[in-house]
């Protein structure tokens, strides 16, 4: 059974961090631990919601001005890194190594348990590229479990904010066919091996203060060149994958946000600023209706693979299409009326709506 530590002072200085203690690693690699991340509450601040957001590969969490725009709406911010991620990466684990996607229920479960029992609200969950596929494939478990046992989902969490996430292998067919065969093969023969993919610093220096970027983070947790991919992490993502495309039903509404354009790179041009190089934002318009109940799924014009580390105008209209959505779908008060009649009319009943719209406005 999971434990946990109590708070203390984060790297992200007026932050604070916990420790999840979870156990013996299923893939091998000794005692596991996750860490929760939140932004102490201000004395002048009221909390009428709550968020938990969930990184992607080869990224931990140091967003301020994400958990700053939260708080401002009245929302207590909350920040996971999963198991061998970031803060919770421990000696001799390999960075981001999961067989199973499955296996973060267990961190998202408590984390979840901890945010709810702290603030008495039903909880946003934000996710990012890997971590939008684990979350909603989470969602889904738990919203089916939830319907099992005569629960509701939506008690517990008011919807999703998916930032480009990874619903697909990028590149060719051939790669999302045969490729995906011999990762299988791999994964089962040596799933610690590293596939032999081509050096690239594009994204990295996009972002990072040192290159062309204006953001600050710490290169061990998000280094530039990202972290090897293995095969066994590999397969299970795409496992992950072949679940989201038979359909989900997440239980709550989401919002499904990705850059208007792809173009891979692997060394850095200006060029590179204004689009997604990381996935095929095709893939992600493609697959965004798998998620079931409600989907709003809207291109940002300019933005990053990491849309709310763009440049300041694609920034900006990421997050006023956060603000349109809250209001339409998850602000407290009056609209929860709203969203637990929609909720009962479609997640509950098995069908599911989707919402779609070819602009950020």
């Amino acid at each position: 059974m999971s434990t946990t530590a109590p708070w203390h002072p984060d790297i992200l200085d007026g932050y604070e961090s916990r420790t999840l203690h979870l156990g013996t690693d299923p893939d091998g690699e000794g005692e596991v631990e996750a860490t929760l991340v939140r932004r102490p509450v201000g004395a002048d601040e009221q909390v009428s919601g709550a968020v938990l957001y969930v990184h992607g590969f080869c990224d931990y969490f140091f967003q301020r001005d994400m958990a700053d725009f939260y708080a401002a709406r009245g929302y207590a911010f909350y920040a996971l890194d999963l198991r061998k991620c970031g803060r919770s990466r421990r000696p001799g684990q390999t960075a981001h190594y999961v067989s199973d996607l499955a296996f973060y229920d267990a961190e998202l479960d408590r984390a979840l348990e901890i945010v709810h029992a702290e603030t008495g609200q039903r909880v946003l969950v934000s996710a990012h590229s890997t971590g939008g596929l684990v979350v909603a494939l989470w969602s889904h478990r738990r919203h089916l479990a939830a319907l099992e046992a005569g629960q509701r989902w939506d008690s517990h969490v008011s919807g999703l904010v998916l930032n480009s996430p990874w619903f697909d292998l990028q590149g060719s067919a051939m790669l999302r066919t045969v490729g995906t065969q011999v990762v299988r093969a791999m994964a089962k023969a040596k799933p610690l091996d590293e596939l032999k993919l081509p050096a690239g610093d594009a994204y990295g220096t996009s972002l990072h203060v040192s290159g062309s970027g204006e953001w600050d983070y710490d290169l061990r947790f998000k280094p530039v060149e990202s972290f090897p991919v293995t095969y066994g992490w590999l397969n299970a993502v795409r496992r992950g994958h072949a679940r989201l495309h038979r359909g989900l039903d997440v239980g709550v509404p989401s919002l499904v946000l990705r850059s208007d354009a792809t173009k891979f790179a692997r060394r850095y041009s200006p060029d590179v600023d204004v689009v997604d190089m990381v996935l095929d934002v095709a893939h992600i318009a493609r697959w965004s209706g798998c998620l079931g109940n409600a989907v709003t799924a809207l291109p940002v014009p300019g933005a990053r693979h990491d849309v709310f580390l763009s440049k300041q105008p694609a920034r900006d209209a990421a997050y006023a299409a956060v603000d349109r959505w809250l209001h339409q779908w998850v602000r407290p008060g009056e609209a929860q009326a709203e969203l637990s009649e929609l909720s009962g009319l479609s997640g509950l009943s098995g069908r599911t709506s989707s919402t779609t719209s070819n602009s950020s406005s």
